[in-house]
């Protein structure tokens, strides 16, 4: 664990990553406290009616019944089993189980339908799933085995762990799709590791006494599983599981309330959703939040209802937790999304790969134990995503006085008259309009000047969009950014593309601009 009686300048300089020769993740969250403190509380599972305590003897018992289901399946060193499970004991057993074996786990988001389930299912060549009946139904004739609680007998199991490395495939986890086809990022054991000085940072040295970890993020996803649930685990806090279909601010005070959460990730969407309604949660000791950048008013509004700094944080399921603020350690910089984690080199990059001044690609440097092993199955994409030793994450950035500041994906940066203008800016400043409930922000192809900055808008309950409301956001940013990077049109909509992580699909509203270019409409 990082010790907060240092300097963050001093973390950087002592931290080795020091990896074992023999490390599996089953021992880091599960059998290692089983041994020494099984009556310890793991998880806190809240359902409607009550408040479930699982001890750490009793995960390690359930994913030894998982197990031996994967044992009596003919699950072996390597294979890949899939987990289609929402935030539930079982979905934690699940994965310990499988990585005790040696196998690799591959999540699977519930809200999948046939064609994303079946792509997955297919790459990775799935020939089992631990899942529920609601799974079942989804997976039909897809041609897979499954396991559900109704399988699970006795807990025969190896009674001891295949030996693997930090090296060793542990977990299949695929992107959310935002800049193309989803790709499967395979990462070795060394992986928690890696995700364990970010998310300690991003909640003020989390395990503190009392500490209560929870998300609305699913655990499907890197965020929910790495940034949450096996952290948590790992660094002997309870973990809340609690079902959340759909995000809703009343479900998220009942479960924080009854489990007495003091550490949250809000994904950005949950956030804007708190802010809009008026919302708070009281007792919090730490709210982290990544994905996109927040904005200054989003940090302030946060300090305001939740009476502590936002943490933000950055990765992607490649290579995850590398930047975080932490308000213990350092004053946040607004519009910065924080600072390298110890262990983690971060940089902006020019073309030769080297780090430069300026604007640049940000980049991680080999070494990173949060980086993935590969593509799985496709070598070029593994070679395109470096640039030397260089991990390319695919947005652009420059950092100040060790401040990373996000500039936007590196094809979302919009140049317009000559002037490159990142989208995240201007879609904050939106944000603070009292009118705006969520927006995103593209170029939209333009004869005269390349792009120009179009702005998709969806307005908060009772206000109506109009050209004087459009009139008055255009000057909105154009008094509070600068002049050539306000939103020179403005469409107002229902609702905007969103991934299943609640992400925009900016290459959707991209598409839609250039047809409108096409088309002759504003």
């Amino acid at each position: 664990m990082l010790s907060k009686s240092n300097s963050y300048d001093t973390l950087r300089k002592r931290f080795d990553w020091d990896l074992p020769s023999t490390l599996n993740m089953a021992h880091q969250v599960c059998d290692g406290w089983a041994a020494t403190d099984p009556d310890r509380i793991a998880m806190l599972e809240v359902a409607p009616d009550r408040v479930r305590r699982i001890t750490f003897g009793d995960l390690w018992y359930r994913s030894r019944q998982v197990e031996t289901a994967l044992i009596e399946r003919g699950i072996l060193r390597g294979h890949r089993v899939g987990v289609l499970l929402s935030q539930s004991p079982l979905c934690a057993a699940a994965h310990i189980a499988i990585w005790r074996l040696g196998a690799i786990s591959v999540p699977l988001f519930k809200l999948f339908r046939e064609d994303a389930l079946r792509s997955r299912i297919d790459d990775a060549g799935l020939g089992v799933v631990v899942t529920d009946l609601e799974g079942v139904a989804l997976l039909a004739g897809m041609g897979v085995a499954t396991i559900t609680r109704s399988d699970l007998a006795t807990a025969a199991g190896t009674k001891a762990g295949v030996d693997t490395g930090p090296e060793d495939p542990a977990v299949l986890i695929y992107t959310s799709g935002t800049t193309g086809k989803p790709k499967g990022a395979l990462h070795g054991h060394r992986i928690l590791t890696g995700h364990l000085p970010g998310v300690e940072m991003s909640h003020d040295f989390l395990g503190q006494p009392g500490d209560v970890i929870w998300t609305p993020a699913d655990w499907a996803w890197i965020g929910g599983l790495f940034d949450v649930l096996m952290p948590g685990l790992a660094l002997g806090v309870p973990v809340v599981a609690s079902r959340m279909p759909k995000f809703s601010i009343e479900e998220c005070q009942r479960i924080c309330a009854e489990a007495s959460v003091r550490n949250v990730f809000f994904p950005p969407t949950a956030l804007r959703m708190l802010k809009a309604a008026n919302a708070s949660i009281p007792g919090l000791r730490s709210v982290a939040s990544g994905g996109e950048p927040l904005g200054a008013e989003m940090l302030a509004w946060g300090q305001e209802a939740f009476g502590l700094k936002i943490n933000e944080f950055y990765g992607q399921t490649e290579c995850n937790m590398v930047a975080s603020s932490c308000s213990t350690l350092f004053a946040p910089k607004p519009g910065c999304i924080g600072k390298a984690v110890p262990g983690h080199d971060v940089a902006v990059i020019g073309p030769d790969g080297r780090p430069c001044d300026g604007e640049g690609d940000v980049a991680i440097r080999r070494g990173s134990a949060s980086m993935m092993l590969e593509y799985w199955r496709n070598p070029r994409a593994t070679q395109e995503k470096f640039r030397g030793n260089w991990l390319l994450t695919g947005d652009r950035g420059v950092i100040e006085d060790g401040y990373i500041r996000f500039l936007g994906r590196e094809d979302d940066v919009i140049t317009s008259a000559g002037y490159r203008i990142g989208p995240a800016e201007i879609e904050d400043c939106l944000l603070t309009h009292p009118a705006v409930a969520t927006v995103g922000v593209v170029g939209k192809p333009d004869p005269l000047r390349t792009e120009i900055v179009k702005a998709y808008v969806v307005l908060k309950d009772g206000f109506d969009s109009s050209d004087d409301l459009a009139a008055e956001l255009q000057t909105w940013v154009k008094e509070r950014l600068a002049g050539h990077s306000y939103p020179r049109e403005i469409s107002f909509l229902d609702a905007l593309p969103m991934t299943v992580t609640g992400k925009v699909i900016r290459k959707a509203l991209k598409a839609r601009a250039a047809d409108e270019t096409q088309q002759g409409q504003g």
